[in-house]
């Protein structure tokens, strides 16, 4: 083999394990998120607090965000960053059930596993601009999907722990 088919190797499994991540992430978060109950899905901690299912329906769409960066090779470069962020918060905003966060987060995942899959080796060095003074390389775009919903679970574990949830979800046991 030669120093390429080596190279194409490491690419590919870099690519592979991105798909991992971003599938253990959401299963993660959606694990720890199925312990929050129904009448918790809409409380906050405070006024101006997010409530799980807020948290959950930013990560959700997130997915299929990143999802479309990666397929599209850029970063979203909105004209109008005001607008284009009170977009995004009324999407998250009209998700008001699980079911639906769930669907979409399964369903921009999904998205996520198969913009991964058009990446060519050589794409996997671009340097993506955001058009607002800063880069992000597409091998830190591969793993946003995962690491993003990982984090998220930190928000969800958090908001349990004040309504004296004190369980931590570790374990087959906890798995769906």
């Amino acid at each position: 083999m030669t120093d390429r088919d080596y190279a194409r190797i490491a690419q590919m499994s870099l690519i592979e394990s991105s798909k991992q991540d971003a599938v253990s992430g959401m299963n993660y978060f959606l694990r720890n998120f199925s312990h929050v109950p129904d009448d918790r899905l809409m409380w906050t901690p405070t006024p101006t607090s997010k409530s799980p299912i807020r948290i959950a329906a930013h990560t959700a769409l997130y997915a299929g965000r990143f999802a479309s960066m990666i397929r599209d090779r850029r970063l979203p470069a909105p004209d109008n960053l005001a607008v284009w962020l009170a977009a995004r918060e009324a999407e998250e905003v009209a998700i008001i059930s699980r079911e639906e966060m769930v669907k979409i987060f399964r369903e921009g995942t999904a998205e996520v596993l198969a913009s991964l899959d058009t990446l060519m080796p050589e794409e996997l060095e671009m340097s993506l601009e955001s058009g607002q003074g800063w880069s992000m390389s597409m091998k830190q775009l591969m793993g946003l999907a995962g690491w993003h919903a990982t984090l998220h679970a930190g928000q969800i574990d958090y908001l349990q722990t004040c309504w004296d949830d004190q369980q931590v979800y570790v374990g087959a046991e906890y798995f769906e």
